[in-house]
């Protein structure tokens, strides 16, 4: 029972107390008044027996406008005032308040547009051209063209060395009040030679100068891409690339790939769906021979997203189906998707991880980028990676200095590596003398370490510093072929004053092994192995802004003057210098 109806029922007690009694005493005093004409009456004493004890049913509820019995109510009168008004003189005159005044920070210019032209050493051509034109609020079209191209001389090569490549990208962007689409065509052109024959003279200078070592490749790309703002369909997007050379061969390859997002109560659950088709040949009319492959992937992946404060989760897997048109081979693939992090420290220690796996289709385009130097004959199949996973620590040590510390575990069957093709016995195409790659698969287990420091020192300069170690095991080949064990790397950029800027970056691979080509094999013995050396590449950058517009620039590649080889018998250029000139503007 609360204090206040406690109050209530001890005051209502005495009340009632109190009535009771007066009410007994008049009615008893009454009585003694009659019989006092008759007797006389004793002194009485009143004695109670037992103490009144109020019930809540006994209180009443106060009504907040109580009803009057009076006989006589008395009407309410009006009353009438008026307020007599006299001026009073003021002296006080109130002083406007004024703004503050702010400094306003310069305004930085922008342009939609800028054009960059540098030529070098080697005969080398830089080129580039970025343009944008805003038809109205809600389109746009997007030009971007991209050269690079040199005369070659690298020392003691025999073969022609030059090489060029020309990208040039289309693309139109529209946004709705539901939706955002874009459509872009691509378009490339590339150059390169077989230049890199075996050291071991086996060939006159006579079939040195018949040998054609060019090889030319060509590629489009039409892709479009839809976003939706409220729809189960998130976004979509399809693409369609034609890829080529100039030994006749042809790749064909069509993606579409549609991200759907349900719910399923308070939980949102999206899933990816995947299609790819990939068909394609290599055909050769001297040697009378084609190859022809097509594979078909169908995936779908559906994730959850849990979001627990400092716990960020995302659990999900993914089905792979694989048709191996060609040779009548189908397979169903399950990998696991799954990926966490969580903040131990608010931004100063976060832990991660993940356990992932995917089919990787392997391409002549995907090849070409890796290895422009690959011959027109290899095999191309589907890479199977079980398991791809991860642990690490990444944060902020203060507001200048963060990390990233990364350890991870992959397997892969049918990994493919690159080795150098050997002399053919009829040389009749210029990538018959050793000159060029093929690919080799296998099952290989990757054991990973990883680790970056980054410096943001202030707004003018940052510095970057990672490096990764790798540990190979091989199923049936005896080496992972071309692949390095340490990798690392050094990025600085420096605003040196309102002209001025410099950056530099520092490469460092380590020692590879490929086959040696050079020296005869025999079926059942282990094959030679040859050991391309570690090389270390010095990159450096300097530039002068004459206005926002104008700037000039002069690059430096390679500066530690060293021709190694990042394949085997295909040494780079030695040091290279390059200067231009960029200019921004608008229309």
């Amino acid at each position: 029972m609360s204090r206040g109806i406690q109050t209530f029922l001890h005051k209502t007690k005495r009340c009632t107390l109190g009535i009771s009694m007066i009410a007994y005493l008049c009615t008893w005093n009454s009585a003694a008044q009659d019989k006092d004409s008759e007797e006389t009456i004793d002194t009485e004493r009143l004695v109670i027996v037992k103490a009144y004890t109020p019930t809540i049913s006994d209180a009443f509820k106060m009504k907040a406008t109580p009803q009057l019995s009076d006989s006589l109510v008395q009407p309410k009168k009006d009353i009438r005032y008026s307020i007599f008004s006299v001026p009073v003189a003021s002296t006080y005159t109130p002083i406007k308040g004024k703004a503050a005044s702010i400094d306003k920070p310069k305004r930085i210019p922008l342009y939609d547009n800028y054009a960059t032209l540098g030529v070098g050493n080697f005969t080398s051509v830089l080129a580039e051209f970025y343009s944008n034109f805003q038809l109205n609020r809600s389109d746009n079209i997007g030009l971007y063209l991209h050269h690079n191209s040199s005369q070659g001389g690298i020392k003691d090569v025999v073969l022609d060395d030059k090489f060029y490549n020309t990208d040039l990208a289309v693309n139109y962007t529209s946004r709705t009040r539901d939706f955002t689409y874009g459509v872009a065509l691509d378009a490339e052109h590339k150059l390169y030679n077989w230049y890199g024959l075996p050291e071991v003279p086996t060939l006159s200078e006579t079939e040195i100068a018949s040998i054609d070592p060019q090889q030319n490749y060509i590629g489009v790309r039409v892709g479009s891409k839809f976003e939706f703002d409220d729809w189960f369909v998130k976004n979509a997007a399809v693409s369609y690339r034609y890829f080529a050379d100039s030994e006749k061969s042809t790749e064909h390859r069509f993606l579409l790939a549609p991200t759907l997002d349900f719910e399923i109560g308070d939980e949102r659950i999206t899933t990816k769906v995947g299609v790819d088709f990939l068909s394609g040949g290599f055909e050769s009319q001297q040697k009378a021979f084609k190859i022809d492959y097509q594979f078909l992937n169908l995936s779908v992946a559906p994730s959850l997203l849990v979001l627990r404060d400092a716990l960020s989760l995302t659990l999900g897997a993914q089905l792979v189906y694989s048709l191996d048109n060609e040779n009548s081979d189908a397979n169903i693939y399950i990998y696991p998707a799954i990926t966490a992090s969580y903040r131990l420290l608010d931004e100063v220690v976060i832990a991660y991880g993940a356990l992932e796996g995917g089919l990787q289709q392997q391409t002549y385009r995907d090849a070409v980028q890796q290895n422009p130097f690959v011959a027109p004959t290899i095999l191309l199949q589907p890479t199977h990676q079980q398991l791809d996973a991860y642990i690490g620590l990444k944060g902020k040590l203060s507001d200048v200095v963060s990390y990233d510390i990364r350890g991870g575990y992959t397997t892969e069957n049918d990994k493919p590596l690159f080795v150098n093709n050997r002399p053919q016995t009829v040389q009749l195409e210029g990538y018959d003398y050793g000159n060029s790659f093929i690919y080799r698969y296998d099952d290989v287990a990757t054991l990973t370490g990883y680790g970056a420091l980054n410096f943001n020192i202030n707004k003018k300069f940052k510095m970057g510093v990672a490096a990764t170690y790798y540990n190979y095991s091989t199923d049936t080949e005896s080496e992972a072929w071309n692949l390095p064990e340490i990798k690392a790397d050094i990025s600085a950029d420096y605003q040196i004053n309102a002209q001025w800027f410099a950056g530099a970056q520092l490469f460092y691979v380590g020692e590879r092994k490929d086959i040696d080509t050079t020296v005869a094999f025999a079926g059942n013995t282990p094959e030679p192995v040859t050991v391309l050396d570690s090389y270390f590449d010095a990159n450096l950058n300097v530039g002068y802004r004459f206005s926002e517009q104008l700037s000039v620039f002069v690059k430096g590649n390679n500066l530690a003057g060293q021709n190694y080889e990042r394949w085997v018998n295909f040494p780079v250029q030695g040091i290279q210098v390059l200067g231009g000139v960029t200019y921004k503007f608008n229309y």
